[in-house]
């Protein structure tokens, strides 16, 4: 279980960070499922891990989703959101002294294809990612998502011919 936690664990935290715009509330999105993980199905055939704990990831973050729904109605009621202060961590140079140029011309693409993914219906995106980021078959992908394979692959279609023309359309410009 927990070679199979360690391989999934970057890319898990990607869509849960994906997802919530926010790195603390993935991380924590991402330490329940585990811990659901473990605590419910470790006696499931390790072939069966992959699908449940995308299911358990999925919803996690979508109660995260009305959480922050409800979060922010009270929010706006309260006219309490304040503006946060820069982080000073990311304002002093890198000590490895890599070349800004580079980092910055890397992290513009990266930004790029984060960006268009936030941009695909929620579907399409964890379609998207559970294909190409965590390899998983249609039917894998199907269970995990609780729909149908033809369903799977009509998400998936869609969300690759967006993703292809939105950056192709950053590129020209």
């Amino acid at each position: 279980m927990e070679e199979f936690l360690a391989s999934v664990e970057r890319r898990a935290f990607r869509m849960a960070e994906l997802a919530t715009r926010s790195s603390d509330d993935a991380l924590d999105i991402l330490q329940d499922a585990m811990i659901a993980l473990v605590q419910k199905y470790s006696d499931k055939p390790p072939e069966e891990w992959k699908p449940l704990f995308f299911q358990i990831l999925k919803n996690r973050i979508r109660d995260w989703h009305r959480k922050a729904k409800v979060r922010n109605i009270w929010r706006s009621f309260r006219n309490t959101e304040q503006e946060d202060s820069p982080d000073p961590i990311t304002q002093h140079a890198d000590p490895a002294g890599r070349d800004p140029g580079e980092e910055l011309a890397l992290s513009e693409s990266v930004e790029s294809v984060h960006a268009a993914l936030r941009t695909l219906p929620w579907r399409q995106k964890q379609t998207f990612l559970l294909r190409t980021w965590e390899e998983m078959s249609v039917s894998e992908t199907a269970r995990s998502m609780g729909i149908s394979e033809g369903s799977v692959k009509t998400h998936f279609s869609r969300a690759t011919q967006t993703l292809r023309k939105l950056l192709k359309d950053q590129r020209d410009e």
